[in-house]
């Protein structure tokens, strides 16, 4: 099994039954070999289903699924993840990253740290990560487990919001990054910058976004339930943007913040 998180995963967040299912089995059909869920999504099954259908070699997928908020106090988070697997008809994942910090701080960032190091003990997931987390939660998350064992931080990284100060401070930690709704919603297709650059690489603003992103040294998880989207998505990884390309989407960010629930922490 690669200890790698490939650069490219598919996103289920928001698909749900039927539309995760054929979302799922056609990136699986098209060469997706990274996908990304979570118990929030209540798609675990389904995801399951698909990768079952698809009969891949298990050495051949990535597959990441996420501990939410409930389950973050020890004695939830392992029996929690043993549900997760049994759902997704797996022995193991291959990251289990902790969804977001607990509420509040109510619980401690060093209880479900290392009750999910724990799990990793077990052998339920191969690597562990966080999301969601602000530097002072990775700096808690590293000083019970250490930098080495946080195999990537997911957060949401866009043009339009760029994370700068975190992404350098796991960077500064060795800690590797993956960028979230990379697409900003779709909102990256009606962007004047990113439509000229497309327009000059005879690409669409979609794959400029996610080879902005790419270029950068970021795992992408967008999520689609269009054939041709799963496909162009893909491609992306063949595009290789100029320093001043890169240069006027830098020039984008404006803090724009899409997933930001009543009960995320303090961002920085």
């Amino acid at each position: 099994m690669s200890t790698t998180i490939p650069a490219i995963g598919l996103g289920t967040f928001r698909l749900k039954d039927q539309q995760v299912i054929d979302s799922v089995s056609t990136g699986l059909e098209l060469g997706y070999r990274h996908i990304d869920t979570a118990q929030i999504y209540g798609n675990e099954a389904e995801v399951g289903q698909a990768i079952a259908g698809a009969k891949l070699p298990r050495q051949d997928l990535f597959v990441t699924t996420k501990i939410w908020t409930d389950n973050l106090a020890q004695d939830k988070l392992i029996p929690s993840l043993k549900e997760s697997l049994s759902k997704l008809q797996m022995d193991q994942v291959d990251l289990t990253l902790i969804h977001w910090p607990a509420p509040s701080d109510s619980i401690a960032v060093g209880e479900y740290m290392r009750a999910l190091k724990m799990a990793k003990d077990q052998g339920l997931t191969r690597l562990i990560g966080v999301s969601n987390f602000t530097m002072a939660h990775l700096k808690q998350a590293i000083d019970v487990v250490g930098a080495g064992q946080i195999a990537s931080l997911q957060i949401e990284i866009h043009p339009f919001l760029q994370n700068r100060k975190l992404v350098e401070y796991a960077r500064s930690q060795g800690i590797h990054l993956t960028a979230y709704m990379p697409l900003a919603y779709g909102k990256v297709m009606s962007d004047a910058t990113l439509q000229k650059i497309a327009e000059k690489h005879n690409v669409s603003p979609a794959q400029v976004a996610l080879a902005w992103s790419l270029q950068q040294g970021f795992a992408i998880i967008p999520s689609s339930t269009r054939r041709a989207n799963l496909e162009s998505n893909l491609q992306a990884a063949t595009l290789a943007l100029s320093a001043e390309d890169m240069q006027a989407i830098a020039t984008l960010d404006r803090g724009e913040r899409l997933a930001n629930p009543d009960f995320a922490p303090q961002w920085d």
